[in-house]
C-alpha cells in the first residue's frame, strides 16, 4: 500500500487518536489503583469501562472500513474486492471471539 492511499478513518483521525488517548489513560489509571493496592472489584470494573471502550472504538473502525475500503473494493470487483471482504471477515471473527 503507498503513502498515498486515504484510510476509511484518515477524516476522523484527530477524533480517534483523542479517544485512543482517553483509552491509555484509563489503561495507566489501571497500573496505578494496582501499584496503590485497589479493591479487586474496583479494578475489575475500570477494566471492564477500558475494555468497553475499545470495543466501540474497534466497531466504529470496522464500520469506517466497510463503508469505505470494502465498499470501494467492490466497486472495482476483482480479487482485491474478494480480499478486502475476507479481511473485514476476519477482523469481525476476532472482534467477535474477544
Amino acid at each position: 500500500m503507498s503513502d498515498e492511499h486515504v484510510h476509511g478513518y484518515s477524516s476522523e483521525k484527530d477524533r480517534h487518536l483523542k479517544r485512543l488517548r482517553r483509552i491509555e489513560g484509563q489503561v495507566r489509571g489501571l497500573q496505578r489503583m494496582v501499584e496503590e493496592d485497589k479493591y479487586c472489584i474496583d479494578i475489575l470494573t475500570q477494566v471492564s469501562a477500558a475494555t468497553k471502550a475499545l470495543q466501540s472504538f474497534s466497531l466504529e473502525l470496522l464500520d469506517e472500513h466497510l463503508s469505505h475500503c470494502v465498499v470501494e473494493a467492490a466497486q472495482r470487483g476483482g480479487p482485491e474486492a474478494d480480499e478486502k471482504v475476507r479481511e473485514a471477515s476476519d477482523a469481525i471473527a476476532r472482534l467477535v471471539r474477544s
